[in-house]
């Protein structure tokens, strides 16, 4: 006799978070690609003109590694839109400096990335978007704000190159 599959009792949340967390990846790296960011980019360089903050800050910000900070901080250099100069509040630590071209970059990439997110929620009504974000917030900042630790570490899908 052959095993039934259970029923499901309600919408598979992992799928819609993985799935949509997927599409609006790839749209806003399409999107960043146009004017030659990417979204670690993007989110390196808002960050860094917020207050002065160092590498290890901003790596925690954008949930990078070192090695993907230290190659996104590289690129940022090799374009001019970033350095890494020392910190005025510790000598011993580097912060990572916007230029005024990254200032410029920056203001642009969050036009965009702020047009991705209106056409990401356009099928939602204002109070469907309002009451969505407030929820998605709540999460990201409730039970789903932590990682459950695990001896096995879940290893994230990378990014695939076009």
């Amino acid at each position: 006799m052959t095993a039934m599959a259970p029923a499901r009792t309600a919408p598979d949340l992992s799928f819609l978070l993985d799935h949509t967390s997927h599409v609006l990846r790839t749209r806003m790296a399409a999107a960043l690609a146009e004017i030659g960011l990417t979204a670690r980019m993007h989110c390196v360089l808002v960050h860094a003109l917020e207050e002065e903050r160092t590498q290890i800050e901003l790596a925690e910000i954008g949930d990078m590694d070192k090695t993907t900070m230290v190659v996104t901080v590289d690129a940022l250099e090799k374009a001019g839109l970033a350095e890494r100069r020392p910190s005025g509040k510790d000598r011993r630590a580097r912060i990572i400096a916007v230029t005024d071209e990254g200032a410029r970059v920056a203001a642009r990439s969050q036009q965009i990335v702020d047009r991705v997110h209106e056409t990401a929620l356009a099928g939602l009504s204002k109070d469907e978007r309002d009451v969505f974000l407030r929820l998605m917030d709540r999460l990201v900042t409730g039970e789903l704000a932590i990682p459950a630790e695990n001896p096995q570490p879940v290893r994230r899908a990378r990014q695939r190159a076009s």
